[in-house]
Formats: structure tokens, sequence, C-alpha cells
């Protein structure tokens, strides 16, 4: 298993992990570290900043699912704030992983944030290829930018509540997915608006995948505006946690399509995203 910190890479055997202050402790890891890449080695770009070149591609083999098309993705909605990507390589993905991930089997890549004991593990299954935590626990901002069979994955960092009314800066990660052309996001505990730079910094989404609680994470007005910034195709809400879904709704007005499935997955390609920004509500959320 591969532990991602940025560019450093981390070889550590399980169940050998304690954690401080809801983060890795480092110091009892088991660890190779690999060089940076040096300057003139390539790197990933991202199609959804409008860079033309897309990422290289490695080897992966796929998991054992109902196979998708070359252009297709399939999102599958797993409870609280985890969604599971297939991508058509076979590349599983989980997000904020909490070591649940229902009767799928362990997927290559988790990505996990702090702000709650809910949205990351201390433990992830040992069969899970790479880990990518979104705080740094040394401090200042992660920097994940890194390419897994046909998926380019980045990260952008905002900051998270901490006690007495202070602010924990970079401890959440908003993770973006370039695969099959498509740019999907996902926002994590997000705890505070996004400003010029964090939407130039995520660039296009396609689809995205937002918190509705309410409160936890922020209010459904200023979630919605967040929504209608980032001006995605397909929204897809999650961490509801018994709030109103018609609260969060009926913010949208007649721009946005509503739908509910009653399936909790959904594919996608871009070809097929629809024409009016839909905010579809997935079994199970």
């Amino acid at each position: 298993m591969k532990l991602q910190w940025g560019f450093v890479s981390l070889l550590f055997a399980l169940p050998v992990i304690t954690g401080i202050s809801g983060g890795f402790n480092s110091e009892n890891m088991i660890r190779t570290v690999q060089a940076a890449p040096s300057d003139q080695a390539p790197r990933a770009v991202s199609i959804c900043q409008a860079v033309a070149k897309a990422p290289q591609a490695v080897p992966v083999i796929p998991v054992a699912r109902v196979p998708l098309n070359r252009d297709q993705v399939r999102i599958s909605y797993v409870g609280h704030s985890t969604y599971l990507i297939e991508t058509p390589q076979g590349v599983t993905i989980a997000t904020d992983y909490n070591g649940f991930t229902g009767n799928s089997a362990p997927p290559q890549v988790v990505t996990m944030n702090k702000a709650h004991s809910s949205h990351f593990t201390l433990q992830p299954d040992p069969a899970i290829e790479t880990v990518l935590p979104g705080w740094n626990p040394n401090g200042g901002p992660i920097d994940h930018d890194l390419v897994v069979g046909d998926t380019y994955i980045r990260n952008v960092t905002t900051d998270i509540r901490s006690g007495f009314g202070g602010r924990e800066p970079d401890a959440n990660s908003i993770f973006i997915f370039e695969v099959a052309g498509l740019c999907i996001g996902h926002l994590g505990h997000l705890h505070h608006e996004l400003d010029d730079q964090h939407i130039a910094q995520i660039g296009r989404l396609d689809v995205v995948m937002v918190p509705i609680d309410g409160g936890l994470t922020i209010g459904h007005e200023k979630m919605s505006d967040i929504v209608k910034r980032l001006r995605a195709s397909v929204v897809l809400p999650m961490h509801r946690r018994g709030s109103s879904i018609d609260s969060f709704l009926k913010l949208f007005g007649n721009d946005f399509a509503r739908e509910f499935r009653s399936d909790e997955s959904i594919t996608v390609t871009l070809k097929n995203l629809p024409k009016q920004p839909t905010i579809v509500i997935l079994s199970g959320v």
C-alpha cells in the first residue's frame, strides 16, 4: 500500500499505525521514500484547467465488475461522503474513505479528509494500493498530483474549523479526478466559501459531489452558491445527515433540473452530460 504525501510515497505495514489528533503518526510507519520527479521528467497535466495534453496512462489490472465502455465512468453512492468511482480501465476510487465500501472489493485508490472520524480511517485495508490523505500531518498544504491507470488525480486544499472558533489551514482537500475526458470533483468536508483562487485551481467540473448537511459543513444557501459558481453539469449530493433535501433543492429555482433515482449508481460520459445542470439524488442519499 502506498500512502501518498504529495510527491513522497510511503510504503507502510498495517496495523502498525497510530493517530494523533485525527491524523497519521508517520514516525511509526515502515516506509520507503521515492525520489521526486526531476524538472525534466514528464508531469501529468490537467484537461480541466484547459491544458491540451492528456496524462499518460500506466497499466492497471481491471477489477471483476461490469465492464464500462472507454468513455464511461460509473459513480456509485456508498454512504455518508463516500462515492465509488469506476473508470474505463477498471480503476476504482473511494472518496472520503472511512473503511467501508459496502459489498465492493477494496478500491485501488482512496481519498480521505480529517474533519470528522467518519471521513477517514487510520487502518485502511492493506489491499488498497494508494491512500491519499487530504491533509498534511506536518502542517501546510498537501499536494497530490498523480496518475493511476487512466485517471489523473489532484487536489485543492481548503481550511476547516478548529476549536474555540479557530481555523486550521489546508486541512481539507477538494479532490479532482480527470478521466475519459470528464472532470469529476469531490468537495470533501468543506467548511467555507470558495474564493477566486480556489475556483481557478479547481477548473472545469462536469460532475461535483457536494455535502448538503446544512450546518456541519456550511449552510444550504452558501453551498448552493458554490454549486452555482462551479457550474457542473451533474451535481451529486452527499453527507445529508438528516437534513431536508427539499430545503437544498428549493434554492436552485428553474435553472437546475432535479432527478431522483432508484439506483445507487450513475454512468456518465462526456457526450451524455445533461444540457441543463441537474441535481441527481441517488438511492441511499
